[in-house]
């Protein structure tokens, strides 16, 4: 647990947590929301909630995962509030979000599948995480977890697949 002796330390420590976090809040974010300001948003919900509940936060160590999950649940909060039906074949400006070396043939193939595929695929491939903390995360067994990585992985050579004949 985060130690209550000093707020500024506490500020300090969530402060530099947040900062090696804020690319991968804003790719995860990306994948379920289409909309750049509502990924903004959900970051920023995230980030007021996570700084209110931090003495809930058992061990720094599950610091990110933590936050990531408190994130998640902002984005389909807004998803649902909006009643956004996303189109992710509109959703181009996220090319940018994943690294420079990205794969434009990839990146359509990551977006066309099934949002609870795509978000263990993006969390599992692209920001690293372990089974076991995906599993965590999105608070589902991890057959379930392994599962969706083998479907997904799947589905996007089957899309590979066909773009390419």
């Amino acid at each position: 647990m985060l130690g209550k002796v000093d707020i500024n330390l506490d500020i300090h420590t969530f402060t530099q947590n947040v900062l090696k976090n804020e690319t991968t809040m804003y790719r995860v974010a990306k994948s379920i929301l289409p909309n750049d300001a509502d990924c903004e948003d959900a970051v920023s919900e995230a980030l007021l909630k996570g700084y209110a509940k931090l003495y809930m936060l058992r061990e720094e160590s599950f610091f990110k995962t933590w936050l990531i999950r408190i994130l998640i649940n902002e984005c389909y909060k807004i998803r649902r509030e909006k009643k956004v039906a996303v189109d992710l074949q509109s959703c181009e400006e996220i090319l940018p979000v994943y690294d420079a070396e990205y794969d434009p043939m990839l990146h359509e193939a990551i977006m066309n599948l099934p949002s609870k595929m795509r978000m263990v695929i993006v969390l599992y491939y692209i920001e690293g995480y372990a089974v076991n903390e995906i599993k965590s995360i999105l608070h589902i067994p991890s057959g379930t977890v392994k599962s969706r990585l083998s479907r997904g992985r799947q589905l996007l050579k089957e899309h590979i697949e066909s773009e390419e004949v």
